[in-house]
């Protein structure tokens, strides 16, 4: 495995580790089914991996203080609802990829960039950490291990050449199994997610903190989302999509367990911003118009959003806003589904200019980023 195996996390830009161990490549037909107990491979990988990982990585600084306590109070939970045996650790990389990954021994990795994206903020080091933790519990890096040696071994989609009645050799059709594979990772990732939002209710760190953190982590990206069937991630809005049953029911256990919000070790829940892909059209001989629909929660006030153009896309945030071609508007996204709409005249189109419209950010009353969707071209 050796230093390949640590550069082959996937980047939090999806937190998850579909594919840590690039030995341990994936699990059974379906990724919700148990770990043989004689199956070690995960463990031993780990601990042969464990001195290079912690000679890259230290313990939280006092500037990362919160990290440390709701890293304890969430393993904490999970020693008092499991019999399962880790040497849970938490450890700080000093990178600024905005990336989270963990070993099958108990130990989670984070890089400083997402370390100061979270900052002193407890319920978004619940978020990161909690999804880590699931993957632990659940042994996922065994699970994606035995299902690639399932497909391996023809549990894919397999076809024969030449006569059927003679011998012959099979193949695995190689596109079939790296969908299938993707499929797999996918849906392993979106569990560890309902897992942490289970694990965050009981623990006091509202699961609104779980959609908050993939909306920044969205903002920062520098692509657009796209849905490929090969890939290890689901996408943002993919997630959002997937877990709004979940995120509801583990909202209702954390009422129930913590009816005073402001006094749960998290605290109040973010403001949060559901922004779906805009549309646009032409609505005249020489004006377009594009229509932002989004849902919030837990407003109070307003918030502005911002169609913003650029020739190039720029990296993220990198550019401020305002020295950008853009046009912004505020809302009270008061009603179950709002929709923002901006018009735009020829001369601001993108035929015209050069230029494409290519980004929605939504701030918060101090201009902070609180959602990104992208405009279809």
């Amino acid at each position: 495995m050796g230093a390949r195996a640590v550069k082959s996390v996937c980047p939090l830009i999806g937190i998850c580790l579909c594919s840590l161990w690039s030995v341990l490549s994936v699990a059974q037909q379906s990724s919700t089914q148990e770990v043989p107990s004689q199956f070690k491979l995960d463990i031993e990988t780990a601990a042969r991996l464990r001195p290079q990982l912690m000679a890259q990585s230290s313990a939280p600084s006092q500037r990362y203080v919160a990290s440390a306590l709701v890293f304890d109070r969430l393993v904490e939970q999970v020693l008092m609802s499991s019999r399962s045996r880790f040497a849970w650790q938490l450890r700080i990389v000093d990178s600024t990829g905005l990336n989270a990954y963990s070993s099958p021994d108990g130990s989670i990795y984070v890089e400083s960039g997402l370390a100061q994206l979270a900052g002193g903020n407890a319920g978004l080091w619940a978020a990161i950490l909690s999804h880590e933790i699931a993957h632990i519990v659940r042994r996922d890096w065994a699970r994606r291990y035995l299902y690639q040696k399932y497909l391996e071994n023809g549990g894919g989609n397999s076809f024969t050449l030449g006569d059927p009645n003679l011998p012959s050799s099979s193949w695995t059709d190689s596109e079939k199994a790296s969908a299938d594979l993707g499929r797999f990772c996918r849906e392993m990732e979106l569990e560890a997610d309902r897992a942490g939002l289970v694990l965050m209710a009981q623990a006091g760190y509202h699961p609104d903190f779980v959609p908050a953190l993939h909306h920044l982590l969205h903002a920062r990206s520098t692509t657009k989302s796209k849905g490929s069937p090969y890939a290890m991630h689901p996408c943002w809005e993919e997630r959002d999509h997937e877990l709004s049953r979940d995120y509801v029911a583990a909202s209702i256990d954390f009422e129930r367990r913590w009816p005073e919000w402001y006094a749960s070790p998290g605290g109040n829940p973010p403001l949060l911003v559901f922004a779906e892909q805009p549309t646009v059209k032409r609505v005249g001989s020489k004006e377009w118009q594009v229509q932002v629909p989004m849902r919030c929660q837990n407003l109070a006030g307003a918030v502005e959003v911002v169609l913003r153009r650029d020739a190039a896309r720029s990296e993220s945030l990198a550019a401020p806003l305002q020295a950008l071609h853009e046009v912004r508007q505020l809302t009270g996204c008061t009603s179950p589904k709002t929709t923002v709409t901006f018009l735009l005249t020829d001369s601001e189109a993108p035929q015209k200019s050069g230029a494409s419209w290519t980004d929605v950010y939504v701030l918060d009353a101090w201009g902070a980023v609180l959602a990104r969707a992208d405009v279809p071209r």
